[in-house]
């Protein structure tokens, strides 16, 4: 016997069966297919449009400059456009209905989106690291002012797509993605600020590649974190913050308990933990308090410990692994 539903706090019984019950009719009405990245789809769309917008004004500045900073900056922003591009198809697709083929629908296409996200980025900056150091072989003249004004034009629009993704990137990894991006711009239009300046003042031409440089590193390692998240659930590791070991013991913890066994924690996609788990129980205790009170247990057993949106239990008297491992192997 399996049932869905939220986990719920076990201290009061009574109490807690009546909130999971609430929680789980509100669940009922809740989109089967939403995300947690399509509450910022508004947000993005935004970001999206300064993104393109900037990185059009700095290939212009980039060239009337010879800026390469500039330059690395706008190449930058243009992966930026096409992951933000990218993010809202993701969201899109992940809005679809479930089918009887895609019993989730397209949820999981967030992930691979914040996936290519990681790649784009991790190939920008190793073509801006390259490029600068080819800077250095072959020097050219930069023009200071010129792109000190692109790049406080550059600053101030990353700083508004910030304050527009910042809330989202704790709920959403596609939508992270997209934040980590445009924090490596920001941080690209301070460097290339700076660089400018030194120009200026000092007339010091390795500034501009030396900021290129700045701004590649800058890149690599927040896209390995993300890649490191995102591979995760590609691979169905346990959600972020749940300790398996800690899940089990809690239900073992139950009276009447015997074994757990089959048990699985994984995430759909942002915002979507799963937990299903075959639960042995002694027949005394079934007959007892039956079925229902034991699955209304077991849902008030994990609730304030652990964040899971749905969860399965399969019921079992003992013995039945036995023979449940002769019939599905």
């Amino acid at each position: 016997m399996s049932v869905p539903g939220p986990l719920h706090n076990r201290r009061h019984p009574v109490r807690n069966t009546r909130r999971a019950l609430a929680r789980l009719s509100l669940r009922t009405r809740l989109p089967a297919t939403g995300t947690a990245a399509n509450a910022h789809k508004g947000r993005l769309r935004i970001a999206l449009t300064i993104t393109i917008t900037v990185m059009l004004a700095q290939i212009v500045g980039g060239l009337m400059a010879d800026s390469l900073a500039l330059i690395a900056d706008a190449t930058h922003m243009a992966t930026d456009a096409l992951g933000l591009g990218m993010a809202l198809l993701a969201i899109h697709f992940a809005n679809r209905p479930p089918t009887e083929n895609r019993t989730f629908g397209y949820a999981r296409a967030e992930i691979l989106a914040a996936l290519a996200n990681c790649l784009l980025l991790l190939g920008v900056g190793g073509y801006v690291l390259y490029e600068a150091v080819q800077r250095f072989v072959t020097p050219a003249e930069t023009e200071g002012g010129l792109a000190l004004w692109f790049g406080v034009f550059g600053l101030v629009a990353n700083m508004i797509s910030l304050s527009l993704l910042v809330r989202g990137q704790k709920e959403s990894l596609n939508v992270r993605g997209a934040f980590l991006e445009v924090v490596a711009d920001t941080l690209g239009s301070l460097t290339v600020i700076v660089a400018s300046v030194l120009i200026m003042l000092t007339g010091w031409q390795a500034a501009d590649p030396i900021a290129s440089l700045v701004i590649g590193v800058m890149i690599v390692p927040r896209t390995v974190k993300l890649l490191k998240e995102t591979l995760n659930v590609l691979l169905e590791s346990a959600p972020k913050g749940v300790d398996m070991a800690e899940v089990r013991a809690h239900i073992l913890d139950l009276p009447g308990v015997e074994e757990v066994h089959d048990l699985h924690a994984w995430t759909i996609t942002s915002g979507m933990p799963v937990l299903s788990a075959h639960v042995v129980v002694s027949s005394w205790t079934l007959d007892a308090i039956g079925h229902e009170k034991m699955l209304h247990e077991l849902q008030g057993c994990l609730g304030d410990h652990f964040d899971v949106e749905h969860c399965t239990f399969q019921l079992e008297p003992s013995g039945h692994a036995e023979h449940e491992a002769k019939l599905c192997h």
